[in-house]
């Protein structure tokens, strides 16, 4: 199989000087964006996060090499004759991004993984290194078999998907307001990724874009952020800990007492029904907060 260098990794000193003149700029602007104690917590679950992928490494690249024989057409990794391929690659890519990221957050087991990546109550370069250790456990990797599956080689796609991934560190900050209308009408930007980290009833289920903000646009998932509604961060309930082990595994924990506890029937719909569902209606899911935001905006608008 060709083989091509991981470009995270040769991506991470850019992320060290711009995290370093983030905290700069907000110890100048606003000190409330960066708390010593969350920072923390961030670089650590970032840490061990690479560890637990490099872990899992070869039985992801394995299943990819395994489907990659089933592939529809031939196509190849060299740019000089292939550059359409990387293009299209790249694109597609991102749609495959797009269509696991809506998914972690509608389906309660992808969502017990990716919950960790919302678990700030803070908004800064550091939240973006705020990753799971639990991907794998989860499935996440099923989205981009498609890739293999039309014939982009397995160094191709894992290339396209670091890439997409180093995109999407310089989104993760206050210090930039709204881009130039042209680039936020097409990219995702810290504007409309913000939105996606609110959990302002507003903002809820929102912006589930990579690199192209189009996807959301597409699908109905796009909410543009609003100067009248400061964005709010983390998740519904909020995690109220430091712990890195509890931040890794709480949505997991909170799984395992609901099917153990829940009637035979409704044991599987605790892990594929969207997070904060119940059988009995005495939780709320963010559709249902949403809804009765919504509800509430057309009582007090008459009024006013």
């Amino acid at each position: 199989m060709d083989k091509l260098p991981d470009p995270v990794v040769y991506a991470v000193p850019g992320f060290i000087l711009l995290l370093i003149a983030e905290m700069i700029i907000a110890r100048r602007r606003d000190t409330s964006r960066y708390e010593a104690r969350d920072t923390l917590t961030s670089l650590m679950l970032g840490t061990i996060s690479q560890v637990a992928g490099a872990a899992v490494g070869a039985a992801v690249i394995g299943m990819a090499v395994w489907v990659y024989q089933f592939r529809l057409f031939d196509i190849g990794i060299d740019f000089r004759h292939w550059w359409w391929a990387w293009v299209l690659c790249f694109f597609l890519d991102d749609l495959a991004y797009y269509a696991f990221h809506r998914s972690a957050h509608r389906v309660r087991w992808f969502w017990a993984s990716h919950v960790i990546h919302h678990s700030s109550q803070h908004y800064n370069l550091s939240t973006a290194l705020r990753q799971t250790w639990t991907g794998f456990f989860s499935l996440s990797f099923l989205f981009r078999l498609p890739l293999f599956l039309i014939g982009f080689p397995p160094a191709m796609a894992f290339f396209c998907a670091g890439l997409n991934l180093i995109y999407q560190f310089w989104i993760h900050t206050e210090a930039i307001g709204r881009m130039p209308k042209w680039f936020e009408a097409v990219m995702n930007t810290p504007s409309h990724h913000r939105v996606h980290h609110g959990v302002n009833p507003r903002y809820l289920d929102a912006n589930y874009a990579g690199v192209f903000i189009i996807w959301d646009k597409m699908f109905g998932s796009f909410v543009a952020e609003r100067d009248d509604d400061p964005v709010r961060y983390g998740i519904v309930k909020q995690l109220g800990s430091f712990n890195i082990l509890w931040a890794a595994v709480h949505e997991w924990v909170g799984i395992a007492k609901d099917v153990w506890t829940a009637p035979w029937r409704h044991k599987l719909s605790y892990m594929w029904r969207e997070p904060g569902w119940s059988h009995d209606g005495s939780r709320q899911t963010s559709a249902m907060i949403k809804e009765r935001w919504v509800a509430g905006r057309a009582v007090e608008e008459p009024a006013e």
